[in-house]
């Protein structure tokens, strides 16, 4: 057995924020994140390992998806939680989660 998934979270900015690899700041709301994985077969599991994160980004004319790394992505989220000084935790993601699965 092969195959794939890809798992779509939502993040929330209140602030302006960068992001590598873009080289523009991008305006507070909330972005879709997907995180895709393939499946390890194992002798007696099988476990998924993250191939990619990605960050759409709705323009005017279109949705732009980047590659992301997701210690840069909570980075971001981590400098926007501090810069609003808003005392409650926040999650990394939240909103809504969804699974896709592709053989």
């Amino acid at each position: 057995m092969t195959g794939s998934r890809t798992t779509r979270s939502s993040v929330s900015f209140k602030a302006p924020f960068r992001i590598p690899p873009l080289d523009r700041s991008l305006p507070a709301g909330i972005y879709a994140v997907d995180t895709e994985e393939e499946i390890v077969e194992g002798n007696e599991r099988n476990v998924y390992i993250r191939v990619a994160t990605l960050l759409r980004v709705q323009t005017a004319s279109a949705i732009e998806i980047w590659p992301v790394d997701p210690a840069a992505l909570q980075a971001a989220l981590s400098r926007d939680h501090v810069s609003n000084d808003d005392p409650r935790p926040r999650p990394s993601s939240s909103l809504d989660h969804h699974a896709t699965s592709a053989d």
